[in-house]
């Protein structure tokens, strides 16, 4: 056997060790993806969110109404409470005169709008403050899950609806309002995923040979703690548009915006008169978004977490 140089021995580990892990992350990658492409409630709900994703994009470009401000539903009140299928207006128009079609497509983009903000912030503070949390231990874990736990003893409903009403309708507020509710959720996730990575055998093993707390926190922990608090994430991107439609539909939204839960609050009137369309439709839209996302949140868990895979 021939014994060559230590410097041999690790030039070569440095040259092979990078294509090999660049292997196994896309062969994971791939076995990945086809595991959640497998799963059809899985990819019907990536179909609608791409479908929706699209709607949003080009909304400009899909309504025909020009107004200064696109969120705006135009109000024509020589066309109201036309039924579906009326010339210019293919799904009708409300009590008001507003154009159900218009205020479907700009309220995606409204929808696609506070998920990505409300969502986005809530996972980037509750991770910053769990994984810190579950890092650090201590005091500072104490207190700051003594302050989740305040947070999480009130129902998101019922604890977003009382800092809507206090700050008055407006969907900004709305969107205020989901954030300060939602980032708990995932801040007692993250700090449940550190304590448990930080407690395993390779961790030990960093410590071991003296890598610093920081190194340790930065490429060990935080890279591997991400998957539960995504899928609660794609969960959420659902669930924040259901709520906000539940606060705008009590009136706690902006009037006359094109926001599905304000169209669904000013077609309730008609329903008992047969004009059905003014709810129905953006009421249908906020069912597809929440399906989809819950959809495509539960066929990641699936995909991501072992231990379905050993329990079936």
């Amino acid at each position: 056997m021939v014994d060559f140089p230590q410097s041999t021995r690790r030039n070569a580990i440095d040259t092979i060790a990078p294509e090999s892990a660049l292997r196994v992350r896309w062969r994971r990658s791939t076995e990945l993806t086809a595991k959640i492409l497998s799963n059809p409630a899985t990819v019907l709900g990536f179909a609608i969110i791409v479908a929706m994703f699209f709607m949003a994009i080009f909304a400009p470009w899909i309504t025909t109404a020009n107004t200064p401000d696109p969120y705006q539903m135009p109000r024509d009140w020589g066309a109201t409470r036309m039924p579906p299928g009326t010339p210019g207006y293919p799904l009708g128009t409300t009590n008001e005169g507003g154009d159900v079609y218009y205020g479907i497509v700009w309220g995606t983009r409204m929808s696609l709008q506070l998920s990505i903000t409300v969502v986005g912030i809530t996972l980037v503070v509750g991770s910053i403050i769990g994984s810190l949390a579950g890092f650090i231990g201590g005091k500072l874990d104490e207190v700051l899950m003594r302050i989740v736990d305040v947070f999480l003893s009130i129902p998101e409903l019922i604890f977003a609806l009382a800092i809507a009403a206090i700050l008055g309708p407006s969907f900004g507020n709305i969107m205020f309002a989901l954030a300060v509710v939602f980032w708990v959720k995932y801040a007692r996730i993250m700090r449940a995923r550190v304590i448990q990575i930080k407690n395993s055998d390779y961790i030990d093993a960093a410590r071991i040979i003296g890598d610093s707390k920081l190194n340790i926190y930065f490429r060990d922990i935080l890279p591997n703690s991400f998957t539960p608090v995504m899928v609660q994430a794609t969960l959420d991107m659902g669930n924040v548009v259901l709520i906000a439609a539940t606060l705008s539909f009590i009136g706690l939204g902006e009037a006359g915006i094109a926001e599905w839960g304000v169209l669904v609050s000013e077609g309730q009137a008609g329903i008992a008169s047969g004009r059905w369309w003014a709810s129905t439709f953006p009421g249908l839209m906020i069912f597809l978004w929440a399906l989809a996302f819950n959809l495509v949140g539960d066929g990641l868990r699936d995909a991501l977490d072992p231990r379905t895979e050993s329990s079936r």
